[in-house]
């Protein structure tokens, strides 16, 4: 405590106020993916570590990645991708591809159980080095959940490669600017 009084003798007092309190810390930082930005160069997996994907190549046109923290996860699996694959309008979304920082296989499987038949046409790609989220900024500390850092969970609408529209969860893992029904209006 007498270490925060003596910081407190040393600011600056303005004439006759007391001194001014600014909190200048947040749970996230706010600079991550923007408008305009491109899509990363970088390979990801689908289905088997040999099977390299690169968005920037595969997203000419229209398209939307999504990104969420775990393959699996109750939010992730209950609500978050099953809005995508039951939205009636994911079909004008152009290519869809979700992105955790998981390996192919287990993108794979949870690909295969959310949507066995592929009827969406969604598919699931692995960022098992977690690259491709870091190049974006989307990445936060979540060793203490999930064992490593993980993706913010977030929506990108992309055109020609680039980013048109963001939407990133401000807590890292909610489930509401990035859902189905505020990105495919």
């Amino acid at each position: 405590m007498s270490h925060a009084r003596g910081l407190l003798r040393i600011l600056p007092r303005s004439s006759a106020t007391a001194p001014t309190f600014r909190r200048t810390f947040t749970t996230t930082r706010p600079a991550y993916v923007n408008v305009g930005d491109r899509v990363p160069e970088i390979e990801l997996v689908e289905g088997s570590p040999g099977n390299k994907v690169n968005l920037a190549k595969e997203l000419k046109g229209k398209g939307v990645i999504i990104g969420v923290p775990a393959a699996f996860s109750p939010a992730c699996s209950a609500s978050h991708i099953p809005g995508y694959l039951n939205s009636p309008s994911l079909k004008s979304a152009g290519q869809v591809f979700v992105v955790s920082v998981n390996d192919a296989f287990v993108m794979k499987a949870w690909g295969a159980t959310l949507d066995p038949t592929n009827k969406s046409g969604i598919r699931f790609v692995g960022d098992p080095d977690a690259k491709f989220t870091g190049a974006m900024d989307l990445l936060f500390e979540s060793a203490s959940i999930f064992g490593n850092d993980r993706s913010k969970r977030y929506a990108l609408l992309v055109e020609d490669g680039k980013v048109k529209e963001s939407f990133v969860e401000p807590d890292n893992t909610g489930v509401d600017v990035s859902s189905a029904d505020k990105v495919l209006k």
